[in-house]
């Protein structure tokens, strides 16, 4: 059963704008670059609720994959440079496990 990571940014009101174009100008070609948008869900930005936030979903194997992931993506170069570019603008991080339920679809 498939195990999914949801991070949530929540980021400096005013800032959302530039964490987007950041993450699409550098993150997230890092991530394809490198090989690591393969687990990838999707990115979502909340527009209702609590805002200026940015949401990823992953799709993990099992708990062992998702920690080699994070593990790997934390030794690029290139992916920690952005990250330190980004990270100023974000408030929190919350990072949610969801295992998948026995019924209905599933990404």
């Amino acid at each position: 059963m498939a195990l999914y990571e949801m991070r949530t940014y929540t980021v400096q009101v005013g800032k959302l704008a530039e964490v987007v174009a950041l993450y699409k100008e550098e993150g997230w070609p890092v991530l394809e670059k490198e090989g690591f948008g393969a687990n990838l869900v999707g990115y979502f930005v909340a527009d209702t609720g609590t805002i200026n936030r940015l949401v990823h979903i992953w799709k993990f194997d099992d708990d062992t994959a998702r920690r080699a992931h994070w593990a790997r993506l934390f030794q690029s170069e290139a992916f920690m440079r952005f990250a330190g570019k980004a990270r100023p603008s974000v408030l929190t991080q919350e990072v949610v496990l969801l295992n998948e339920a026995p019924f209905g679809p599933h990404p």
